[in-house]
């Protein structure tokens, strides 16, 4: 087995894969685990990072001027291992670097960079893309995070006491995901001022993308008890998504997002991928804090 990383604070133990640069379990110091198992019964994922690209491409295919690449539902380096750049006892840093096989789903030389770094009881993840080619490099990106449903220390006996309590209110309607991992057609949004009341339900059709949230966090648990505070400054769209019947809730900060149903075009165009010029860097950060009441 991969042998795991593991950085500490006086709240909470945080282990972390090389494979994918990704959190495989959040253990406070009351001994409870506030991340999801990765049960392949219903998803083994537990935190991948999504790079260069979220969610599904229209015919799995990228266009980069003009050329055309194959590549896979959030792309690639959530399925590759990253290399330790640096640690403290709070903190660690693991990379990626391009070779002859990402260049041949994305042609362009890279770093990425995902560094976990524990305060107390906050948990931030920062990711820096640099160019490091002498050409322009569209990239996307996206967090996608399962937390236990329930959470522990709840004392919760049914999934639908848990609720999303948003930092503003979020009227708009919400995009929906197409039977092909698209982006779909608007719908009105299930949330009712601030607060999205949660069920199985909500995610038969897989996904629910807010575009541009007014909020920059949001809490997610049972009012009263301890629950999960979501910082997502930045970061331009929020999935949230799950498989009914499953014991997890994925939170999703996403800077770009699953190619709209229809679209055809450049990669670059995307909305929400940004172009790094040659030996440019762009940060993405999320930070998630555990056992904090509302």
């Amino acid at each position: 087995m991969t042998d795991l990383f593991t950085i500490a604070s006086p709240d909470l133990t945080v282990t972390v894969s090389p494979l994918g640069a990704e959190l495989q379990s959040v253990v406070d110091a009351q001994g409870r685990d506030w991340l999801w198992d990765g049960d392949r019964r219903w998803w083994g994922g537990r935190a991948p990072i999504l790079f260069p690209t979220v969610g599904m491409l229209t015919d799995g295919i990228a266009r980069f001027s003009g050329r055309e690449f194959t590549m896979a539902k959030h792309g690639f380096a959530r399925k590759r291992s990253f290399t330790l750049a640096g640690s403290t006892d709070h903190s660690a840093t693991l990379r990626l670097e391009d070779d002859a096989d990402t260049r041949a789903m994305y042609p362009f030389p890279f770093r990425l960079d995902v560094t976990h770094r524990l305060d107390g009881p906050v948990l931030e993840t920062v990711v820096t893309a640099t160019n490091t080619g002498d050409e322009p490099m569209p990239a996307g990106f996206g967090f996608h995070p399962a937390l236990r449903w329930p959470l522990p220390g709840t004392g919760a006996t049914s999934k639908t006491e848990h609720l999303l309590r948003f930092d503003a209110d979020e009227p708009e309607p919400i995009r929906g995901v197409t039977e092909a991992g698209l982006i779909g057609a608007l719908s009105p949004t299930p949330i009712r001022g601030d607060e999205l009341h949660l069920r199985d339900s909500l995610f038969e059709h897989d996904a629910l993308v807010l575009d541009r949230p007014n909020s920059r966090g949001l809490w997610f648990g049972v009012p009263d008890h301890p629950g999960v505070r979501v910082d997502f400054a930045g970061m331009n769209y929020l999935g949230i998504w799950m498989k009914p019947g499953a014991g997890y809730l994925c939170i999703e900060p996403w800077a770009s997002h699953a190619d709209d149903e229809g679209f055809h075009g450049e990669f670059a165009d995307k909305p929400g991928v940004v172009t790094l010029a040659p030996g440019e860097s762009h940060d993405f950060a999320m930070a998630m804090t555990f056992g904090v009441r509302l």
